[in-house]
């Protein structure tokens, strides 16, 4: 078998292993997040997390795909690591800023969330009371 055909299974086997691990471990982890996000919506939350994670397919292996081809074929096992190596890294790369992408969002969204839930005052108002006069001297 050529030296390059095993470097692309090497490499897409290892890429489809990450970004499905990283996927539902996001997912698994990111549901209580989301849910505090969305003001305890449990609904809400399911459904943006699903999305989130066909997006996070998405982009992930379409970027593994398009990765995928080299210019030059490895001559020997090393080169096939070196790579394997870089075409990983890059992978990883990629995966982590999504991740740190998509926390900094949710947590924009979630700041500003909190923020709207301290100004509405905690009990609805009962009465209007009209201004005082000063107290003349």
């Amino acid at each position: 078998m050529d030296r390059t055909v095993i470097a692309y299974v090497v490499y897409l086997a290892v890429s489809i292993a990450l970004t499905v691990w990283v996927a539902r471990t996001l997912s698994r982890n990111g549901r209580l997040f989301l849910a505090d996000v969305l003001n305890g919506d449990e609904k809400l939350a399911e459904a943006v997390n699903h999305l989130l994670v066909v997006g996070f397919y998405l982009v992930n292996l379409g970027f593994v795909a398009l990765y995928l081809s080299s210019d030059d074929a490895p001559a020997n096992t090393r080169e096939i690591f070196e790579a394997l190596s870089t075409k990983l890294g890059v992978v990883l790369l990629v995966l982590g800023a999504m991740h740190l992408g998509n926390v900094y969002v949710f947590s924009r969204i979630r700041r500003r969330g909190l923020l709207e839930r301290r100004e509405v005052p905690p009990i609805a108002p009962q009465a209007w009371v009209a201004p005082t006069k000063p107290a003349q001297a």
